[in-house]
């Protein structure tokens, strides 16, 4: 026999509507309900190897403003409230769509003697809380569906962080989320000064993520370590690279795009190549993976400029052609197919640019060493340019006999694979 308590007795009675009024059974039932609702809601954290949450809190860290672009529904309402959690900071949100321009910009409130005095502009009241806090996370919601106008308004609030003649204290970050135009209601294109003062990042759903954090388990988000002792050589790294590429390449310092798409999402300009540079800084200082910073490269100046500046990092820690050509035995070469590549091109470079026997020598033993720890297809383009060199009074080195093998089955697969199947006529 079940043993009775008082509160099973109690919801026999109020299914019997026995001694209890409606509204009484009413408010029971809500209270079995409330019981569900928060079993549901009881979830656990766990850490997880995710890089689009490492990439956002890694920008939240540098102090920068993220933009979430995700279809509806993707979960970027909920990643910011678990971020904000995560990270001890009070949550405010506020959606740009439904908000007049005053909102942010102030609404003037006139004094005694506005001839004297002025009129102020009174900030808004979410606006006020953040400064009484002195810190939380500012969440710009749906910023896609927000007018011209309403984007106007928000230019200085993202920059400079004032709100009418309220300046937000330096604890306070701003994230915000978009949908892309195909997918908002009644969207708009993001104004170029606005879109150029985000670090922009799709936000995507993974699927065992979505699984796990059903079942009850989903990611945590936390603030990158950061080495104190890396901070110098981080920020010594982020501005070589930097200056560094647009040092050879000018053409990238500013590059408004041509369509309005474009122009709403991430481009080059002065501003965001200093955001690049401070993302490169702490993603450097937080050993992240190259995955993570190519994400918030690009998510700072767009895709083109952002793979070059990961082309370029890549390169500056190639070997100089010239300590290869003067000690070939000691030669080595990186893992990478394309940064191999890269080597090999370059030491044929600076054979064409300063040609004798002894560095063209030199050359044909790189090459043949790196047939040893590689696959001779990256040897076809640099072995037959440093070929065609050749000076007629200069002797076919030894190893060029041991690279013809294999560079000659390299040739014959790559004609075999351009070939087009012929077609069989019955």
């Amino acid at each position: 026999m079940p043993i009775r308590t008082p509160e099973t007795t109690r919801l026999d009675l109020a299914g019997a509507g026995v001694g209890l009024g409606t509204a009484d059974v009413d408010a029971t039932r809500l209270d079995v309900a409330r019981r569900l609702l928060d079993l549901l809601a009881d979830t656990a954290t766990e850490p997880r190897a995710d890089t689009q949450l490492e990439a956002l809190t890694l920008a939240v860290a540098a102090d920068l403003p993220v933009l979430l672009w995700g279809e509806p529904g993707i979960g970027k309402t909920a990643a910011l409230t678990q971020l904000a959690e995560a990270l001890e900071l009070p949550l405010t949100t506020v959606i740009a769509s439904v908000h007049e321009p005053s909102d942010f910009s102030g609404l003037p409130i006139v004094g005694d003697d506005p001839a004297q005095q002025g009129v102020p502009m009174a900030p808004p009241d979410w606006a006020v809380r953040l400064v009484r806090a002195g810190r939380g996370l500012l969440f710009l919601d749906e910023l896609s569906t927000a007018p011209p106008a309403v984007q106007a308004a928000l230019l200085r609030l993202v920059l400079e962080r004032r709100v009418g003649a309220l300046q937000l204290p330096p604890g306070v970050r701003i994230v915000a989320a978009a949908n892309p135009r195909s997918s908002a209601a009644d969207g708009w294109e993001l104004s170029p000064p606005l879109a150029n003062r985000f670090v922009h990042l799709q936000w995507v759903h993974d699927h065992e993520v979505v699984v796990r954090g059903l079942g009850g388990v989903w990611p945590v988000a936390a603030l990158p370590r950061l080495d104190p002792q890396a901070l110098p050589a981080a920020v010594a790294l982020a501005r070589r690279s930097v200056c560094g590429l647009l040092a050879a390449r000018p053409a990238l310092v500013h590059r408004l795009p041509t369509t309005e798409s474009r122009r709403g999402g991430a481009w080059s300009s002065p501003r965001s190549w200093d955001m690049a540079l401070r993302l490169v800084a702490f993603a450097t200082a937080a050993g992240s993976s190259r995955e993570v910073l190519s994400l918030l490269v690009r998510g700072a100046v767009g895709d083109g400029p952002g793979l070059e500046l990961m082309a370029h990092m890549d390169r500056m820690d190639l070997p100089d052609p010239e300590d290869l050509l003067a000690d070939p035995a000691a030669a080595v070469f990186p893992e990478r197919g394309d940064l191999r590549q890269a080597v090999l091109d370059a030491v044929v470079a600076a054979v064409r640019t300063r040609p004798d026997r002894a560095r063209w020598d030199a050359a044909w033993t790189l090459l043949a060493r790196a047939l040893e720890t590689g696959t001779p297809d990256l040897l076809v383009v640099p072995a037959t340019t440093l070929a065609s060199l050749r000076r007629e009074d200069w002797e076919v080195p030894a190893a060029i006999e041991r690279l013809a093998p294999a560079l000659a089955v390299s040739r014959r697969a790559d004609l075999v694979g351009a070939q087009k199947p012929r077609t069989v006529r019955r």
